[in-house]
């Protein structure tokens, strides 16, 4: 079986800067780590691997630095990695992202299952495995939590919607978007990494995708586009009651009630 993982660098921390022009992230410089989500849908690759035979690559787009999550990847057991980075892929929504990872994923080869994270920490659409599928053509379901049955032609999944939990059957290729605790997610491996050769990870730019349209990427190729963004404001303010806990009690209602929060 040949898996396809889409992973993705995101902000370690709320301290993020915005660009006031285009509003959009600047990852330059910025603490980064692997987006939490997608390291479940890594290791459901993983573990399809060890029992089925076959490859798990790990796909992914951004600055050059976002090298270094794949590495990552590979250091958890994952063979090859693709890096998109183009200044022209700069300033997607999730659509144009879709569309880029949809040629990416492309322009890797032929994969049975692709696997994302349900959503990422830093934009939180939980909107761009399902279109990634629609621009290949192939089936798909989110927020899957357990693969129960792996047959030659397709899978069974359990997928969680909150307000109910059923069971998909898929074919392949599709692609899944995985939900958290799904698994345990397995730690990087120092022995994979020093056995990993960083030229493995094949930088891939426009030129090298079939559809060389830049109309169709980054901000030119977005649909939507964001009117304001900005980091959330931080409130140090601190307030210590003192006496019994009636006391506490009674002085936290009146300020509640100063506050006309009830």
């Amino acid at each position: 079986m040949n898996i396809l993982v889409c992973i993705k660098q995101v902000p370690a921390s709320s301290n993020v800067r915005v660009d006031p022009v285009t509003g959009v992230l600047i990852r330059d410089g910025a603490d980064v780590k692997m987006n939490p989500y997608d390291l479940f849908a890594l290791e459901m690759a993983l573990q399809l691997r060890d029992c089925f035979g076959g490859k798990v690559d790990v796909l992914t787009m951004g600055p050059p630095q976002a090298k270094d999550v794949l590495l990552e990847a590979m250091y958890m057991g994952a063979d090859d990695g693709m890096l998109l980075t183009d200044r022209r892929f700069a300033g997607a929504d999730v659509v144009a992202t879709s569309y880029t990872l949809s040629q990416g994923a492309t322009a890797m080869g032929d994969y049975d299952l692709i696997l994302c994270g349900k959503q990422t920490t830093d934009g939180d659409t939980a909107q761009v495995g399902a279109e990634m599928a629609e621009f290949l053509g192939i089936d798909h379901a989110t927020n899957v939590i357990r693969i129960e049955r792996v047959t030659d032609a397709g899978l069974d999944v359990i997928v969680n919607f909150e307000q109910e939990v059923y069971n998909q059957t898929m074919e392949f290729p599709c692609l899944l978007t995985v939900e958290k605790d799904a698994n345990v997610p397995r730690l990087p491996s120092y022995k994979k990494k020093k056995q990993v050769d960083p030229a493995r990870v094949r930088i891939c730019t426009l030129d090298d995708f079939a559809d060389q349209d830049a109309t169709h990427y980054g901000l030119s190729g977005s649909p939507t586009s964001v009117e304001k963004i900005f980091p959330p404001e931080k409130n140090d303010d601190r307030m210590k009651l003192s006496g019994t806990a009636a006391e506490c009690a009674d002085q936290l209602v009146a300020l509640l009630a100063d506050r006309r929060l009830i």
